[in-house]
């Protein structure tokens, strides 16, 4: 091999090495596939949702959600998949165009048997418009300095932060 042919290979590889490399670092920097944060809430498009248990539709079905509207946290993409993960902490892949950016939460409380206040405004001492049960899920329209205004079947108003699930501990969300 001549030394012009040498170097015509050593300068091949280096290209194909840099564009190899350059794919495999994308998948690996979280939010590259969509351009969105991630780890990411999101919420369930429909109500029959296969979740797999890798990015294929090759890949078996571990289980089915049927609740739409349900929130997930989106903790890694890949191509046109996510990994979510639910309240439950239950992860798995679903295909991107079945979870929706509408904002949902699920109602949490340290006993089961216990009920969150819903108030009128985003102070614990108005008004208490509903009491909901823990694993209600509600729509989420706007969160701020530790409360957030969700809405659902019979209820509207305020609750506090931390007693939602879908909605990070600081997020605002508008």
């Amino acid at each position: 091999m001549g030394f012009r042919n040498f170097v015509s290979l050593a300068a091949a590889c280096a290209v194909w090495t840099a564009s190899c490399g350059a794919g495999f670092a994308g998948r690996d920097v979280a939010g590259t596939v969509s351009g969105l944060p991630v780890p990411r809430y999101v919420s369930l498009k429909s109500d029959h949702v296969n979740v797999r248990a890798g990015p294929t539709k090759d890949q078996d079905v571990t289980w089915i959600y049927t609740r739409s509207g349900l929130p997930v946290e989106i903790t890694a993409e890949f191509e046109n998949w996510r990994r979510v993960r639910d309240s439950e902490g239950a992860e798995g892949w679903v295909y991107h165009s079945l979870l929706s950016g509408k904002r949902t939460a699920v109602v949490t409380m340290k006993k089961k048997d216990e009920l969150a206040p819903i108030y009128d405004s985003a102070d614990a001492n108005s008004a208490v418009a509903a009491k909901l049960q823990a694993g209600v899920v509600a729509n989420v329209k706007r969160c701020n300095d530790g409360w957030c205004r969700v809405f659902g079947n019979g209820f509207d108003g305020w609750i506090q932060q931390q007693r939602l699930w879908g909605v990070y501990a600081d997020e605002k969300v508008n």
